[in-house]
């Protein structure tokens, strides 16, 4: 659970109401899925996702989809840090740039964390989650939303993945390829296949192996319902909140001043309790925490992706630091640009620049879905353990889906960057771009794919030559 998380989900029930609950589902059933693959694939192979990819692929290819797998790790850093400001600036007033700096300092938490244990850490991650749990069952119970539109959001209809009908610049094509990508995440695929590995077992006790795979899935599941269940819950604050219209800001910003105005709530229940300011107290301590939450999980994962791509190492802090201090500019740029502009038009320039960093979340994941599918449906990488028919089956579904989605949505995407009135020039421009992209994305997710299944065959044929 990140901020990205959060925005994704709340600006979905802002602009489609319960429309977008569907994707939810789906991209929570989706990352469970990875994730079981992802803890079998280290658990059997003794080797995380980055290792197992590198060595399967030649140089060329692995330095790039290292820079792909940073480059998902920075995006997610962007939503951290615009999150942890705005919680900065709403808890003590703090201005908003002063604040942006201060989250640079995290590493200094993270370097007291790492001293506790990496079991410990699971349990403070675990506590953040449930805190920002209780926040949102709170505040929903509050609303006493409509269930029956609540569950008829869980079913997908052809307007969830439109192109059309956008909403504050936002189509529910884009609003779905947000969520699919805050809540799968490609990093976390390498994180899991590393701590997956942290259980003492016999490798050769073939029993053994099969518990900790169940053990682990069932840990991961547990986590990801309860992601799912917030995510869930942040979409309806976002309906209960947004609802009435009377709302002009559709940022955290105007969530929390919403939180804290009995005017401005369309419920009665949430309009008496925002008086107390405890409502809107409560976000932006859980948005806090939620931050901080990923800041762990991010910089874990950086170390692994930088070990087992380039074999390279760095202390945490110093990796923590220069990840942090290139997420930072983004941040500082939109804050430049709308200088000078309404409180509003500068909200909005962060909301969507932490939404855009969650939908090239989206466009990542593949290149690290499609390595991971090939490797466990490999008998010679998996033996025993390679994915039974239907995992096969909903793993191949689930890639092409995103990949086919992911493709659809870029022209629009590109359009975005010339503004709302493009010219016909533009238009074009924006068009040559999104299908050169597409032609370069396309390969490379061909080449990746290739590379991983060739090298894995010949890797099998030297280890039977060798017991030969």
């Amino acid at each position: 659970m990140d901020p990205g998380n959060w925005s994704t989900s709340i600006t979905g029930g802002q602009n489609f109401q319960y429309m977008l609950m569907s994707i939810i589902l789906i991209s929570s059933l989706v990352a469970m899925l990875l994730q079981y693959m992802a803890a079998k694939l280290g658990i059997v192979t003794q080797l995380d996702l980055a290792q197992a990819i590198r060595e399967r692929t030649g140089k060329g290819l692995g330095i790039v989809l290292w820079i792909m797998t940073e480059l998902a790790i920075m995006a997610t850093d962007i939503a951290e840090v615009i999150g942890a400001a705005i919680a900065l600036y709403l808890l003590f007033d703090i201005p908003l740039i002063i604040a942006v700096f201060i989250t640079v300092v995290d590493v200094f938490v993270l370097l007291l964390l790492m001293k506790v244990g990496f079991r410990k850490i699971e349990g403070i991650v675990v506590a953040l989650i449930l805190v920002i749990l209780f926040v949102f069952t709170y505040q929903v119970i509050l609303s006493n939303p409509n269930w029956g539109d609540v569950f008829k959001g869980f079913v997908p209809t052809g307007e969830t993945f439109s192109t059309h009908h956008a909403v504050n610049g936002m189509t529910p094509l884009s609003g779905s390829l947000g969520i699919i990508g805050a809540t799968v995440m490609p990093h976390n695929f390498y994180l899991h296949s590393a701590i997956s590995q942290t259980r003492k077992i016999d490798h050769n006790n073939e029993q053994e192996v099969t518990n900790a795979v169940r053990f682990t899935t069932w840990d991961s599941n547990i986590q990801l319902s309860a992601a799912f269940i917030v995510n869930c819950l942040l979409l309806i604050v976002g309906v209960a909140v947004f609802k009435s219209g009377t709302v002009q800001d559709p940022s955290f910003f105007g969530l929390y001043d919403a939180l804290s105005d009995p005017s401005k709530l369309g419920n009665g229940v949430l309009a008496s309790i925002a008086r107390s300011g405890i409502l809107s107290t409560l976000f932006a301590v859980a948005l806090l925490a939620s931050g901080q939450n990923s800041t762990i999980t991010g910089t874990l994962t950086g170390q692994v992706i930088m070990e087992g791509f380039i074999h390279m190492r760095m202390p945490l802090w110093a990796r923590r630091l220069v990840t942090r201090l290139l997420s930072v500019a983004p941040v500082l740029i939109a804050v430049s640009l709308t200088k000078g502009q309404s409180d509003i038009q500068q909200h909005e320039a962060l909301n969507r620049l932490m939404n855009d960093s969650q939908i090239f979340l989206s466009f990542a994941l593949p290149f690290s879905m499609l390595p991971l599918l090939v490797m466990t449906n490999s008998k010679n990488t998996m033996g025993k353990f390679k994915n039974g028919f239907w995992i096969q089956f909903f793993g191949w579904i689930s890639v092409i889906g995103l990949i086919f989605l992911n493709l659809r949505g870029l022209p629009d995407a590109v359009l975005d960057f010339f503004g709302s009135n493009p010219s016909a020039n533009e238009i074009n421009l924006a068009n040559w771009i999104a299908y050169t992209l597409i032609i370069a994305i396309l390969i490379l997710l061909f080449w990746t794919t290739y590379e991983v299944a060739k090298k894995d065959k010949e890797i099998a044929k030297k280890h039977q030559s060798q017991k030969a």
